[in-house]
């Protein structure tokens, strides 16, 4: 679990605040106590679930915590003005081009913000004099996917056949190389900075409102009365609560910024082995909970995309104490009823809050029956 006293009051540098991911750990770091800095380009959706947060995120007990910027990752200058002025003792890179299919659209577009983005992250964390922990967030996609049955583990090749996968993977190596590079004792290398990567699986949550991704297509689909498009319902991919990786990645900069681990980290954050579940079986969870109807939108002329993808996450548990919380049918429900709820006149914000404080308590629970267990 975070600690809420690591968290109060620490300087902490956000990239992507605006997305779906970085919305909800955003929210949570505030809630935390952290100051925070948010570095990202506009919402790319609307509605987005920055949006729906932001009248809140300026007012108290927020707003004096909150510094939000509006830029590009390429955009060096307005980046190191960025990190120049939040002195940050923790970094969480979540800023990206996230989507397989607008990868084929755009790719240089895709590699020069998923590599070169996140080498200019680095680059300006060059000239900080305190120590400070770096979470570099990849994806589970990283890996040369071999539609394998078992998951894949942290050294497992890298690879990708899309140019969002291949870019990540690229990411993965850039990152590498510079820590390698750049992190030691000599005159041109910097001490202070504790490296890591994060691969995390298939995220759902409230908030998602991204195209072409069955959770949000599924629920604009449900709140227009109108059947769910299913593209690839064979397709297996590891789901998780969105909150769940980001738990993974408070723990994995608390250890680092400690040196509880080596500074040349790589961790995958996925979900428990029964919820790598096709995507008929996530569309059929679905309509349990809003019903409505599905069909069959499989075109065997789209772009290629991986059958069977699931991460071994037995590292987390043993190195950072991480392990998933909510199940498969939990983390179905509690997505779902995100949206309806919202649909039907819920304050986003107070949703997100109730599932933060949801979470939480399952993990403290856990935690104290385990204690006890000793």
């Amino acid at each position: 679990m975070a600690t809420p006293s690591f968290w109060k009051g620490r300087r902490v540098l956000l990239t992507g605040h605006t997305g779906f991911k970085g919305s909800w750990l955003l929210l949570w770091l505030l809630e935390l106590g952290a100051e925070v800095w948010g570095y990202a380009l506009e919402p790319e959706t609307a509605p987005s679930l920055f949006h729906q947060l932001q009248a809140i995120l300026s007012t108290h007990p927020y707003g004096d915590r909150f510094h939000h910027t509006i830029a590009d990752l390429a955009d060096r200058p307005s980046l190191n003005a960025v990190v120049a002025e939040a002195q940050p003792e923790v970094v969480l890179h979540l800023a990206a081009q996230p989507l397989v299919r607008l990868s084929y659209v755009d790719p240089i577009g895709t590699w020069n913000t998923n590599v070169m983005g996140s080498l200019h992250v680095l680059e300006s964390l060059r000239p900080l004099q305190q120590s400070c922990a770096v979470v570099m967030i990849t994806t589970d996609k990283v890996y040369a996917n071999q539609e394998w049955a078992f998951g894949y583990r942290e050294n497992d090749p890298l690879g990708g056949i899309d140019p969002y996968s291949a870019s990540k993977a690229g990411a993965e190596i850039a990152i590498n190389s510079w820590r390698a590079s750049f992190c030691g004792p000599a005159r041109h290398q910097t001490p202070h900075l504790a490296i890591a990567t994060a691969r995390a699986g298939n995220v759902i949550g409230g908030g998602d409102w991204a195209l072409d991704r069955i959770v949000p297509d599924a629920m604009r689909a449900l709140a227009q009365g109108a059947p769910i498009s299913v593209r690839n319902p064979k397709a297996t991919r590891p789901w998780q609560h969105v909150l769940e990786p980001l738990g993974g990645y408070l723990s994995l900069a608390e250890c680092l910024s400690l040196r509880q681990l080596p500074p040349t980290e790589a961790f995958n954050f996925g979900p428990s082995l029964p919820s790598n579940r096709p995507v008929a079986d996530l569309v059929a969870s679905i309509l349990r909970h809003w019903p409505g109807d599905w069909l069959d939108g499989s075109d065997a002329h789209s772009p290629h995309e991986a059958n069977l993808l699931h991460l071994q996450i037995d590292k987390a548990h043993h190195h950072l104490g991480w392990w998933p919380q909510w199940d498969f049918d939990t983390t179905v429900e509690r997505t779902v009823s995100w949206y309806r709820d919202v649909h039907h006149g819920a304050d986003p914000h107070q949703r997100c809050l109730q599932d933060i404080a949801a979470y939480t308590t399952c993990l403290a629970r856990k935690e104290q029956l385990q204690a006890e267990s000793w």
